[in-house]
């Protein structure tokens, strides 16, 4: 079996990109109410996200979503946060949706532990904490692109039982007195809290769903976070303060591999498919990491990209997200190994199924990648 150069540029990028961990650019706050808390949008631009850029721009520290009636789209698009992963986490933000059309509609949500379908359309599926114009939708939780659709309606306390049956075991409030507290045409605030298989979700301080998950074959534990734009009618969503909070307990842990990781690395070797990489195709590569992000030299092509540790699991896992170059907005699950002055990752170029050992098979999807440190 002949490995293509082809091939191994792209592991070696993908690779790469799995040296950087959530953006550098995130800005801590400094209140005691908000301590462990990030943002995860730098007010200026969106680097960090992924998304149509004739739908989706940055002004006046607000992320702004926007269709016309001349530029309307005809699916569920998103704006999708490329510099990690959410498992337990809670997110804090901002946001006014407003209808430019005279049916009063308008869609969006904020995606959570959720899927990317189509990169190239930017479409995610998963959990969402919903949003609209009208007087239905806001704060209930919606599977989006799966099967369950709407989990839990405003004010329901829900348990999804393990046979996959939706039971109404409690209430938060009339759906009623849960829409009075949304301001329409005004800023409003969402909370969206994820701890292991509990979800809840918060508008202006008030809980409007708590969703128990023990659906086991539809669960999710861990994805992608993404903003919303709705197929139909024009309309705009803004969001602002946008912050998330690792709730897992991992990331002291994980900012110690990061730690490790900074630096120069050359690349050692290259396994794809149970196949080594010729040394002269690989071996003149080399990484520069510094803080969570990562520079690619010597590869012919600008490629760049940030990645997710979370070093509880056993192994140690990496999410790599590239971001700059010809696999720009993947995500791949990966597995990695770092000790002194020696790397391994080892991912899943398809971004379906996370390697459970550091090494390829004969599958061509799996990438092993070994990195010494360069010194001097």
């Amino acid at each position: 079996m002949k490995m293509r150069k082809h091939i191994l540029i792209i592991g070696v990028c993908g690779l790469l990109a799995t040296v950087t961990s959530f953006s550098g650019q995130a800005a801590e706050r400094n209140s005691a109410a908000e301590k462990g808390f990030k943002s995860i949008f730098n007010g200026k631009d969106l680097s960090g996200w992924d998304g149509d850029p004739q739908l989706w721009s940055a002004k006046n520290h607000e992320i702004i979503g926007q269709t016309t009636e001349e530029h309307k789209i005809t699916h569920n698009t998103f704006l999708i946060w490329t510099n990690g992963q959410v498992g337990d986490f809670e997110l804090r933000c901002s946001f006014k949706i407003t209808a430019n059309n005279d049916k009063n509609f308008a869609n969006s949500g904020i995606q959570y532990r959720s899927k990317v379908l189509d990169p190239k359309g930017w479409v995610l599926g998963g959990y969402q904490a919903d949003m609209e114009a009208g007087p239905n939708y806001t704060g209930i939780l919606y599977e989006e692109r799966m099967t369950r659709g709407i989990m839990a309606a405003r004010g329901e306390k829900v348990v999804w039982d393990k046979e996959c049956l939706k039971r109404v075991v409690g209430k938060l409030g009339t759906p009623e007195e849960l829409q009075n507290a949304i301001k329409k045409g005004e800023w409003n605030d969402y909370v969206v809290i994820a701890k292991g298989n509990h979800l809840q979700h918060f508008i202006n301080g008030q809980q409007t769903v708590d969703v128990t998950d023990e659906c086991e074959s539809k669960r999710v534990d861990r994805g992608v976070l993404g903003l919303q734009l709705h197929q139909g009618a024009a309309m705009t969503v803004e969001f602002r303060n946008l912050r998330l909070k690792d709730l897992s307990g991992n990331e002291a842990a994980s900012a110690k591999d990061l730690k490790k990781m900074q630096g120069t690395w050359q690349v050692a070797g290259v396994e794809v498919g149970g196949e080594a990489a010729s040394p002269e195709t690989v071996t003149n590569i080399t990484v520069e990491i510094k803080e969570r992000q990562f520079e690619v030299f010597n590869l012919g092509v600008k490629t760049a990209g940030m990645i997710a540790l979370d070093s509880s699991k056993s192994p140690a896992q990496i999410e790599i997200h590239p971001e700059v170059g010809p696999d720009a907005g993947q995500v791949w699950p990966g597995i990695y190994t770092i000790e002194n002055d020696s790397m391994k990752v080892c991912y899943s170029r398809n971004g379906k199924q996370r390697p459970t050992a550091l090494k390829t098979g004969e599958d061509m999807n799996m990438v092993l990648i070994t990195y010494n440190r360069k010194k001097g």
